[in-house]
């Protein structure tokens, strides 16, 4: 077999799993059943909270820390369910990525605030950090898991998810540094 012919063997493959996708969403996650409802507050009320307690001040940092938050959790959900590590069994729609009211939302919006919180009020954003993420990972994952709407497959467990929360949030941190230091040379 070449290139083209294994090529459309992995589209044709595509193709069916999106539609595997739809007809589970259909059956068992789309506006008839409460797991939609909720993966759609997950998504909808962070956001909420963010329009009225977000510093309009310094409104392009903090968004800047949370939409690399954001991207880099998306990419690492997106790996992790690829894998068959960490999989979202209830999604918003079958056409975007499963995890997105939790890596678009939950995360980021909290993430976003501490940084906020600490920032503004000259407390240890790391230390802050390591506490919301064990609320994260083992609190907020284990209620996801208790409500099968997340699964650990091959290992994958709380602690390791608490892990990648760190990670995450300091890489966005050292980003959004960087960031004001070059805002900070433009200026002069």
């Amino acid at each position: 077999m070449d290139d083209k012919q294994q090529w459309e063997q992995i589209v044709e493959k595509k193709v069916e799993l999106h539609s595997a996708y739809s007809s589970y969403w259909n059956q068992y996650s789309d506006f008839g059943n409460w797991q939609f409802w909720l993966v759609l507050a997950l998504l909808l009320l962070p956001l909420l909270l963010l329009v009225f307690t977000v510093d309009r001040k310094r409104i392009f940092e903090v968004f800047f820390f949370g939409y690399t938050v954001h991207i880099l959790w998306e990419y690492a959900d997106i790996a992790l369910g690829h894998s068959g590590f960490f999989v979202h069994r209830y999604f918003l729609l079958p056409v975007i990525p499963n995890a997105t009211n939790v890596t678009a939302s939950v995360l980021p919006v909290g993430f976003l605030l501490l940084y906020q919180y600490c920032t503004n009020h000259k407390k240890n954003f790391f230390l802050y950090t390591i506490l919301l993420s064990a609320v994260f990972a083992f609190g907020f994952a284990s209620f996801e898991r208790y409500l099968w709407l997340v699964q650990f497959k091959k290992g994958m467990n709380q602690f390791y998810l608490f892990l990648i929360d760190i990670v995450i949030v300091f890489i966005a941190y050292g980003f959004t540094k960087l960031l004001l230091k070059v805002r900070d040379r433009a200026r002069l």
